[in-house]
């Protein structure tokens, strides 16, 4: 048997018959909102790389809350997409690249990648087999680690080091930062220790071990009363808040006067009282600074961890354990 690689797509001759390769595959379709039994395993056409565009094999793509609310129809009612007859699902990606458009010039098929479906309306979304993105969206894999790790980078690896950004925060300063143990939660610790920042981890109980090993250095349990319970132990309040909880104005308590206050969900962002200002976190693909964050992981200074992987077919299993919580890694479909 033989086989030959034409644009990507591979091709097996055995006994003189040519195997022509499907052109189709699988990919997690949303046609009616609900619980996780609304996901649809359908068969649809290859996506074609167009113009400035890779065609990827995805090898690993994770879940996030973001999946749980456009298959609630939460998106939809936000006004953040609008109604469709389908809707595709997935940000994350990590695996092959097999097919590039023209005028692409930093990329080769067979190439080791990932990167960052965020155009909600394209469909299919990384939840597939294969995904096309723009070049833009997309890095070099890091090689240090499995396709299933590296999936967990993209989505809250961006999110996390522009929240940082826009705290705008010179070393020794203060951040607080609610949900602290959770997936955006554990790459933002490890890149603040880097800029190094005075960090107060908010999160559960249990987590305070976690947290402190991720780069934390000042512990408050989970309580309604945060801003209180932070100002304990920075007295005048925090410099900087990133609210990755979504506490909005309990969160915003902990803050100085003319401090910054990060929120990463806009309904949750307060007004900005005592002369702060307060900024909404948008996540949105960039391969040049996701290449950056795979060159920290492979230098060993910023540590991904997956807890469970799932078929593709498995997907509503999956949205049930993040619906669970608790995980202290990522949830990642592998097709």
């Amino acid at each position: 048997m033989v086989s030959y690689a034409l644009s990507g797509a591979f091709f097996l001759e055995e006994s003189s018959d040519l195997i022509v390769p499907s052109m189709t595959m699988n990919a997690i379709i949303l046609r009616r909102f609900g619980g996780p039994e609304v996901l649809e395993v359908v068969d649809v056409p290859l996506p074609e790389a167009g113009p400035g565009q890779l065609r990827i094999r995805v090898a690993a793509s994770a879940v996030h809350a973001i999946d749980l609310s456009t298959r609630a129809g939460i998106l939809i009612d936000a006004g953040l997409l609008a109604p469709r007859p389908e809707i595709g699902i997935g940000w994350d990606v990590a695996g092959e690249v097999v097919a590039v458009g023209a005028g692409v010039t930093q990329f080769a098929v067979g190439d080791a990648v990932i990167g960052l479906r965020d155009l909600l309306f394209a469909c299919p979304g990384a939840h597939a087999e294969q995904v096309v993105l723009d070049e833009s969206a997309v890095a070099p894999a890091p090689s240090s680690v499995s396709r299933a790790e590296a999936a967990t980078l993209p989505l809250n690896g961006l999110t996390a080091d522009r929240a940082l950004d826009l705290c705008e925060l010179e070393p020794g300063q203060t951040l607080a930062v609610t949900g602290a143990a959770g997936g955006v939660g554990r790459l933002l610790l490890q890149l603040a220790a880097l800029r190094r920042l005075r960090v107060v981890a908010v999160a559960g109980a249990d987590d305070e071990q976690l947290v402190r090993e991720l780069g934390a250095t000042d512990f408050v349990a989970r309580t309604d009363e945060v801003g209180v319970a932070v100002r304990r132990v920075v007295p005048g309040g925090a410099d900087a808040v990133v609210d990755l909880a979504n506490l909005g104005i309990r969160a915003h308590e902990a803050l100085r006067g003319g401090g910054t206050f990060v929120a990463v969900v806009r309904p949750f962002a307060p007004p900005p009282i005592r002369g702060t200002r307060v900024v909404v976190q948008e996540a949105y693909a960039d391969g040049a600074r996701l290449a950056a964050l795979a060159a920290l992981v492979d230098a060993g200074r910023l540590r991904l961890q997956v807890e469970e992987t799932f078929p593709l077919v498995d997907a509503a299993r999956a949205h049930e354990r993040l619906t669970a919580g608790g995980a202290r890694g990522g949830l990642v479909l592998v097709p």
